[in-house]
């Protein structure tokens, strides 16, 4: 009985799944897009079934795609596990590892970590994918996600990177011009940077306070609808525009603290606490045992002090 999937299909749809585009696999894959084609049509003619919708413009899953990418999916990841149990402890990590941060987080940090984990593990194919938002927790196109704030409520594993606190800031130029707030409350008369990023409420600040000690501790939390006429969804560009001194701007303390040390900008309202922004690697139960990305992990975990 002839096979309807072929083990070379798997890798081969995995790589046009991810691009969905003839042509980009076809550069990725160092073949022309007439090869990607019959390979497509092949498989689709052995299955008896469309995998792709296509249109001279745009390609996208059928339901039955859908299917056969979970699947292929968990097939590569099951084949990378039995290679790193057999292998053992002594084997170096090797494979792909796809990747996704937020813009500012992964241009400055996870980028720059990435250089050096392969110039240590050669073996590791890495693809680094920058966005705005996060991918849907269970989106299993990427095997680690990092993640600001408390991790997402799924079957995913999440794992510690730092601490981290969003802090409020402005440059000293600001500062002497407009004068510094004392009170959250005080930052509605101030122009704040706004940050579009995202699940969050946009132009809604938030704060914590405490008062008193022991048993006669109290906490009371106070929100801020903020304005100003600078707003953006990179967090880079908001702190270029703090430090030019064009207003306030509440921001993860990793991301000013260089800042800070060198007094281009200074900390506002100490004594409120914001959301924490602590750093979170998240990936799917099925990537605990993988070498590549516990190693990726341990080495990411290390270059931050934790």
């Amino acid at each position: 009985m002839a096979k309807l999937i072929n083990p070379a299909d798997i890798e081969f749809f995995l790589a046009l799944a991810t691009a969905c585009s003839i042509s980009k696999t076809a550069r990725e894959q160092g073949i022309t897009p007439a090869a990607v084609s019959r390979h497509l049509s092949l498989m689709e003619t052995r299955l008896g079934i469309p995998l792709f919708n296509r249109t001279t413009r745009s390609m996208s899953l059928t339901p039955e795609g859908e299917v056969y990418l979970e699947h292929a999916r968990k097939i590569i990841a099951g084949i990378s596990e039995m290679e790193d149990q057999l292998l053992g402890s002594t084997a170096a990590p090797q494979g792909l590892l796809r990747v996704n941060a937020t813009l500012g987080f992964g241009r400055n940090h996870i980028a720059p970590l990435i250089s050096e984990f392969v110039r240590k593990y050669p073996k590791v194919d890495i693809q680094l994918q920058l966005s705005v938002n996060p991918p849907p927790s269970g989106d299993d196109a990427y095997d680690i996600c990092f993640r600001f704030g408390n991790p997402p409520d799924s079957r995913s594993v999440a794992r510690l990177i730092a601490a981290n606190r969003r802090i409020v800031v402005a440059s000293p130029m600001y500062l002497k011009k407009h004068g510094e707030p004392k009170t959250p409350g005080d930052l509605a008369k101030h122009n704040c940077i706004g940050i579009r990023q995202g699940d969050e409420a946009y132009g809604l600040w938030r704060f914590t306070s405490t008062k008193g000690k022991g048993k006669s501790k109290t906490e009371s939390t106070q929100s801020v609808r903020i304005r100003g006429n600078l707003t953006t969804n990179d967090g880079g560009i908001a702190v270029n525009w703090a430090l030019d001194g064009h207003g306030i701007l509440l921001r993860a303390e990793w991301d000013v603290q260089k800042y800070l040390q060198s007094g281009r900008l200074v900390q506002l309202l100490p004594g409120y606490n914001s959301p924490d922004a602590d750093i979170y690697a998240i990936y799917a139960q099925q990537n605990r045992a993988s070498l590549r990305v516990k190693t990726f992990l341990d080495f990411v975990v290390a270059a931050s002090g934790n």
